[in-house]
């Protein structure tokens, strides 16, 4: 399941959004144009990655940042960074620009340290964005649970794509992370799954306080658990003005237009 596009624009240009994706690109292209060329890789992941071991010696705190801003491969990257587009534009509506900045920040730091909770004698470096993600996805679930996504569902020669509420799709990528943190071989190369899910909960704790300013369970009967774009606003109160027609004498009721 590949979550591929929402229909829930914001009410404001999502600078930070933008910017986000736009670093991280840099980030990459300096990857495979400077440092891979020169060989001097395995430096740089030492340098920028978080390194849990390195954190116990009292060394590279800086990569409790820096990490969220390296990725592997394009494969690694695009798909962080489509993720981070498809809900992180409503979350910033919602926060505001620097606000929002600070978010993903704290997200991307705390899921660094759920994973160096659990493995601080690891040597293997953490890079990618997937913990900051997985907090904007945390906050967009508290904020926006009926909001759909257009998925891409692939089922060896079954492919479709279905319209999925963020509760769902976002309900079943906590389960495999919870599923493939615990299965996973500790310090072994792979998914850092616990970045995933400290990033997740750290996003969500986060966003309460938001949630609450806007009324808390109010906000989801007044926006019925959707971004509040304009669009949704406009549907909303034309529905709710539009009086059905009475079906009488075999005709199918229609609203007037």
């Amino acid at each position: 399941m590949f979550p591929i596009r929402d229909h829930n624009r914001s009410r404001r240009t999502p600078y930070v959004v933008i910017a986000l994706i736009a670093v991280n690109v840099l980030v990459w292209l300096y990857d495979i144009g400077v440092v891979q060329p020169s060989g001097m890789l395995n430096r740089f992941y030492s340098d920028y990655a978080m390194v849990p071991y390195f954190i116990s010696q009292g060394e590279g705190y800086q990569g409790l940042f820096t990490h969220m801003f390296l990725h592997g491969g394009v494969i690694h990257l695009a798909g962080n960074m489509l993720i981070l587009w498809i809900y992180g534009d409503n979350m910033e509506d919602e926060m505001g620009h620097a606000g929002f900045a600070l978010f993903y920040l704290l997200s991307g730091l705390g899921a660094a340290l759920a994973q160096y909770a659990f493995e601080p004698a690891s040597a293997v470096p953490m890079i990618g964005a997937s913990g900051a993600v997985a907090g904007v996805m945390g906050g967009y679930l508290l904020l926006f649970p009926k909001a759909r996504v257009d998925t891409l569902v692939i089922f060896f020669v079954y492919v479709r794509i279905f319209p999925i509420p963020a509760w769902i799709l976002l309900g079943l990528w906590l389960v495999f992370q919870v599923v493939g943190g615990f299965s996973a071989a500790s310090g072994a190369p792979g998914v850092a799954y616990f970045a995933h899910l400290g990033g997740f909960f750290v996003g969500l704790a986060l966003t309460i306080p938001v949630w609450l300013g806007e009324g808390g369970p109010r906000f989801w009967r007044r926006t019925e658990g959707h971004p509040p774009h304009p669009d949704a606003e406009y549907e909303r109160i034309n529905r709710s003005r539009i009086p059905a027609v009475r079906r009488s004498g075999g005709r199918s009721g229609k609203r007037p237009w």
